[in-house]
């Protein structure tokens, strides 16, 4: 049951709508004429000009445009103050190599450093290709390649030769030409070798030059220089004596340098090799790379020695084994 309002309350409402409509009554009727209503409705578009509707509408696309630019702005703002940690995808052991690659790598015991013989043997086991591989040995020594005097760079006649044919250009001219060509060089001249070399034309794996005529090369320095076929007398490519050197690069001589993260890399045969022809090949290149050691060099010299072949497995060396042995042999 609602509760009774009292008398006061009663009175009250009564005197306020009193009140009301007495205001009501007291204010003026408006007139309903052609100007109020033209003001209480929306303006008209023009035709054309500012206030035509295709330049409204443009208007307001505009802001609206401008709108979302600033949003971005913020929001860009706002990631440069609080970035986010990028995100790293790692690979997946299952698609990083090939079905053979995978089947060839169980042969190899990851944990285990094989004697160098063991390690070549391994590696004619794993290769994967149907072309003739080539077996690689990678070592890793304990030099600084930044400093001048711990630079390693030699080169070394592997006894049966890198299983490759290379192609020999000689720089020289008269006697020294009839030379080079008698020694087997494939490409010897001096201008038409030179206009070929300006031109790009460089189908050949080693330039051989006398050194009166090295002068000449300087002209296509940018050309070789990049391509690894610059002229060096540290590399045996500078002498007097071409034909030695054509006679050597053919038997199998090969130059070798440290990379900038102090490994030097080189091919001592291919896969179709005997395996007592990798071994005599990898022990003449070890031999020569213990031979090369700086004398600035403080350490340990070969930090580690792996063996592979063209898109297979690493196969891990015992180093100081291999070392110890070679060392031995040599004295």
């Amino acid at each position: 049951m609602a509760e009774k309002k009292n008398i006061e309350e009663i009175v009250a409402e009564e005197s306020t709508q009193d009140q009301i409509a007495e205001v009501v009554e007291e204010a003026p009727e408006v007139e309903l004429t052609e100007d109020v209503i033209a003001e209480t409705e929306e303006p008209k578009l023009a035709k054309a000009g500012k206030r035509s509707a295709k330049a409204v509408r443009e208007e307001e696309e505009e802001e609206a445009r401008q709108a979302a630019k600033e949003e971005r702005a913020e929001k860009e703002a706002s990631d440069e103050e609080a970035p986010k940690a990028p995100k790293r995808q790692l690979p997946n052991p299952l698609h990083q190599h090939g079905k053979k690659y995978r089947e060839a790598a169980k042969l190899v015991d990851k944990a285990t450093a094989y004697s160098l013989n063991e390690a070549l043997d391994l590696a004619q086991k794993t290769a994967t290709t149907k072309f003739d591989s080539s077996v690689e040995l990678h070592v890793n020594l304990g030099v600084d390649p930044r400093q001048a005097d711990q630079m390693v760079r030699a080169t070394v006649v592997l006894p049966h030769g890198t299983g490759k044919t290379i192609r020999i250009a000689v720089f020289a001219d008269g006697k020294a030409a009839e030379d080079a060509k008698t020694a087997g060089a494939d490409i010897v001249g001096t201008d038409k070798l030179l206009a070929d070399i300006d031109k790009g034309k460089t189908d050949f794996d080693m330039l051989i030059a006398t050194p009166d005529k090295m002068a000449g090369l300087g002209k296509v320095a940018k050309i070789l220089g990049p391509r690894g076929l610059m002229p060096n007398p540290k590399s045996g490519t500078v002498t007097p004596d071409v034909a030695k050197a054509v006679k050597e690069a053919k038997a199998g001589k090969v130059e070798f340098r440290i990379d900038k993260q102090a490994i030097l890399h080189q091919a001592i045969g291919k896969v179709s090799f005997k395996p007592e022809q990798l071994q005599e090949n990898a022990s003449a290149f070890l031999s020569a790379v213990l031979k090369s050691k700086p004398s600035s060099a403080k350490g340990t010299y070969v930090k580690a020695i792996s063996a592979t072949t063209s898109m297979g497995p690493g196969i891990k060396v015992d180093s100081s084994a291999t070392i110890s042995a070679i060392s031995t042999g040599r004295k």
